[in-house]
């Protein structure tokens, strides 16, 4: 297919880089208001450059656009590109409310397009072994389901984007931002959360709206209890790996990244000799993206973009079509919602997307 991308940031080359190593792609154009970057992009990438949104769009052979804007910037393009027919992928969070994601998805609706979000690590194989070893019951009655996100961004970085630790086009901080992938994450393998009671602050960073620290207590629907912690303030040298964690009366794993610290069951098998041969966390691994955005690679893009691409060729919903993007994005405004009420317990609804 060929793909569009709206915005020129850092996040827009991962796009491009993603796009240029799929099979039976191509990146075609790009767009962005800034004409220098957007040429920069189209340069390096042998692909059109525009910066007029309605040229853009209005070109029939572009079928498929990735957004790239910031988070509280992706609606409106999104619903542009739906109502010019193509289809959409839209970087974390899809938007930063569930109104917003809603309103998104309408669009995608009733113009007969698909509206996928990006959560590129749910495609890396130590998540994918998770999730099964959960849908199996492997783990009998999940008890604690945990994400721990321990990063670090330093004050430039803030200081790199007027939009940046704003609660209008960032959405929130460290959880919104940084910690949604593992938030996304533990929302996948262990389930919907029933309610949640959080705290939020802004301990090491300034000139900033949002958090760069919370804590949340959750309950989920099965039962289980679990804790979030999610933080741009916690400097390592090598940055901590993004944590996922589920133990339960029949086992425990510990997801750091892409690999395990903990992969342990009562009842063996021998899939577990394998997990345990190529998905083991290894000394002196680095986390990624802890401390730098942009230490990370475009494979788990490139795999979410040939999902989307699969999905639309089979005329089916993406892995991570609106419905399953709007979650973190719920939970993570309950989170919100609740540390700006002195961590008043807040319930969760349905979903509600249309369709």
């Amino acid at each position: 297919m060929k793909f569009g991308i709206i915005g020129s940031g850092m996040i827009a080359k991962f796009h491009a880089k993603a796009i240029e190593a799929m099979a039976g792609s191509e990146l075609h154009s790009v767009y962005s208001r800034n004409p220098k970057s957007s040429k920069a992009i189209a340069d390096e990438f042998g692909c059109a450059a525009s910066n007029d949104l309605d040229a853009f769009l209005a070109d029939p052979e572009l079928e498929i656009v990735t957004i790239a804007t910031p988070s509280g910037a992706h609606l409106e393009p999104a619903i542009a590109v739906a109502r010019a027919g193509k289809h959409v992928i839209c970087e974390k969070p899809l938007e930063i409310t569930t109104d917003r994601v809603d309103e998104m998805a309408a669009a995608g609706k009733e113009n007969g397009v698909t509206i996928s979000g990006i959560f590129n690590r749910r495609f890396n194989p130590g998540l994918v072994a998770l999730k099964k070893a959960v849908d199996k019951g492997r783990f009998g009655q999940i008890s604690l389901a945990d994400a721990y996100i321990k990063w670090y961004r330093d004050q430039d970085y803030y200081d790199s984007g007027q939009w940046r630790g704003t609660w209008a086009l960032d959405g929130g901080g460290a959880l919104m931002n940084q910690s949604i992938h593992a938030i996304d994450q533990l929302l996948y393998v262990a389930g919907p959360v029933k309610s949640v009671t959080a705290s939020t602050a802004t301990l090491a960073h300034e000139r900033i709206e949002v958090e760069d620290t919370a804590v949340a207590m959750l309950e989920f629907e099965s039962g289980a209890r679990g804790v979030i912690q999610g933080s741009t303030a916690c400097w390592s040298k090598d940055g901590h790996s993004a944590e996922v964690q589920i133990c339960g009366s029949e086992g425990s794993a510990f997801l750091a990244d892409d690999k395990f610290r903990v992969w342990e069951f009562k009842e063996e098998t021998s899939e577990d000799d394998r997990i345990r041969s190529e998905l083991m966390v290894k000394t002196g691994t680095k986390g990624i993206g802890a401390n730098d955005p942009s230490a990370i690679d475009f494979s788990g893009h490139q795999l979410n973009f040939e999902d989307v691409v699969k999905a639309i060729q089979e005329n089916r919903s993406p892995i991570v079509d609106a419905t399953e993007a709007r979650k973190a994005v719920a939970l993570i405004n309950a989170i919100y919602e609740s540390a700006k009420n002195d961590s008043k317990k807040v319930l969760l609804s349905a979903p509600s997307i249309p369709g």
